[in-house]
């Protein structure tokens, strides 16, 4: 029954983490721009769902499209802002920008919400089933991220703006001679990549505590899904969400938690020795 619980446990945090990382890859495949912000604005949206709901007392479903709502139009101001003036230049430049960005949004959140761990406050129960206990809140919050993944999938491939993603990210030059507008739909790429960390932080927000130094963490579990899945892939996402939650389950079962994050970069290197473009990548654009 260990066993299936931690498979049960390590399926619902996939999808939590297909949804903390198809904006980053989206962002890195579409613009080449490693986002090293994308972190911190996952947390950026855990902390202000916690104070929508506990300190302006609003419903939990009235507030999370409202955060998801302005991360979105801050993300989609700093790339129209600050990171389209560098877009050209070598990838160096870019990372160390968003970089400089995620210190200074880390820095924010310490003054205006401290280092105190924070969490929300539920209590749904839990389903039982075959010696499995699964709380009723890891669903809801996985079923969310879920939602908005397919949600991302359906828009990349079924609508205009999205198919006019699709083709910058597999040539930007010819997509610039067929009339689309290159700087608008950068500007665009990197505000859905932070709607989509801010998703995930309203989810992250209703199962963990939530404390201001987990954008570390955050990044890295994005770092490692872009290798397993393919980068720029939704599928690859959910595949590679999917795969390091299971791995870190089970790693957890067999040698323990301080094992899990290793486990998922044990992982991460035989997939770039085995399969470059990923697991569900396509090599060239994906």
């Amino acid at each position: 029954m260990a066993l299936g619980q931690y498979l049960v446990n390590g399926l619902l945090q996939g999808g939590l983490y297909a949804c903390i990382a198809v904006g980053f890859s989206l962002v890195w495949g579409v613009l080449n721009v490693v986002n090293m912000l994308h972190g911190a604005m996952v947390v950026l949206g855990a902390y202000f769902t916690l104070y929508g709901v506990q300190q302006l007392g609003l419903p939990l479903f009235a507030v999370m499209p409202v955060v998801c709502a302005i991360i979105f139009a801050a993300g989609y101001g700093i790339q129209r802002g600050l990171i389209n003036r560098v877009i050209a230049q070598p990838i160096l430049i870019t990372l160390t920008l968003t970089f400089g960005l995620e210190l200074i949004v880390n820095n924010l959140i310490l003054h205006f919400f401290t280092a105190t761990p924070r969490s929300l406050i539920t209590d749904f129960g839990a389903f039982e089933f075959l010696g499995v206990r699964v709380p009723v809140v890891r669903i809801g919050g996985m079923l969310v991220a879920g939602m908005l993944t397919l949600l991302l999938y359906w828009l990349l491939y079924h609508s205009r703006v999205g198919r006019a993603i699709v083709a910058v990210r597999m040539d930007r030059h010819a997509s610039a001679l067929m009339g689309i507008r290159i700087p608008q739909i950068y500007a665009l790429t990197f505000g859905i990549g932070a709607f989509m960390a801010a998703a995930a932080g309203c989810a992250v927000a209703l199962i963990y505590p939530v404390t201001p130094m987990m954008s570390g963490l955050f990044l890295g579990k994005a770092f490692v899904i872009c290798v397993l899945g393919g980068l720029g892939s939704v599928p690859g996402a959910i595949v590679g969400g999917m795969v390091l939650g299971l791995v870190e389950g089970v790693g957890t079962l067999v040698l323990g938690p301080q094992w899990a994050t290793s486990m998922g970069f044990l992982l991460m290197m035989a997939v770039i020795i085995l399969f470059p473009a990923g697991l569900a990548g396509k090599k060239g654009y994906e």
